[in-house]
Order: structure tokens, then sequence, then C-alpha cells
């Protein structure tokens, strides 16, 4: 039973990705999942934060951006029948809002939340 009382690893869908995860029926626990294994090596990492990772029996890949292993943020969804892999110039996108959140503080974070920009998952507190 590891409780973390510092809020090092904190994971996110951003509201755009929450929307098409609930439309290609891919729930949080998934999401959870994934993330776990992404945190251990296990996703194409692409490079200044952002990382790729299939989901939902590989018909998804998913674009995370995460920076100095604070909040790790799911940000792109898409369907491999419809694409192949992401341009460079949207990778160069994604390196620039890893950056981003790199720099966030906690109260920037809890205002995303808030405002519903950000849902986060995955909470591993106990209630």
């Amino acid at each position: 039973m590891a409780n973390q009382h510092a809020k090092s690893e904190r994971v996110f869908k951003t509201a755009w990705f929450a929307k098409a995860a609930r439309k290609t029926h891919i729930p949080d626990s998934e999401l959870c999942a994934a993330m776990r294994q992404v945190m251990l090596g296990q996703a194409d990492d692409l490079g200044g934060g952002v990382f790729k990772k299939r989901l939902s029996k590989n018909l998804y890949r998913s674009i995370i951006v995460a920076r100095g292993g604070r909040y790790w943020v799911y940000a792109y969804l898409f369907a491999k029948q419809d694409r192949a892999n992401i341009g460079a110039d949207e990778l160069e996108a994604f390196r620039e809002l890893a950056v981003l959140y790199a720099r966030k503080s906690e109260a920037g974070i809890a205002r995303e939340v808030q405002l519903k920009e950000l849902v986060e998952i995955c909470h591993e507190e106990e209630s």
C-alpha cells in the first residue's frame, strides 16, 4: 500500500481528449492502466516529453505530454485506421505543450481542473 504524500505523478486528460475517449468507449480504467505502462517506459517516446501509447486493443493511438514526471496529460487521440502518425508540426506543438505543463504550478493546474479544461483521472489516494 504505497501512500505518496507528495502529489508527484498526477494524471489528467484534456477536455477534448475526454470527449474523444467517451465517443470511442475508452474508459478511465484503460487510460490509467495504459499510463502505468507509459510510466514504466512501455510507450513510444517521441522526445521532448511527448509519448505515443496504443489503446483499445491497438485500434487507437493516444498522445501524452509529460515533463519532469509531475503531470501526465492525455492530449490527443486518433484512430490507427485514420492516420499512421502525427506530423512533425504537430509533434513540435505537443513538445511545446509538454514544456508549458512542466512550468505550471499546482494552483494553475487546480484552476484548469475547476474550469473543466483538465479532468484528473487515476486517483491513487485513499478516501
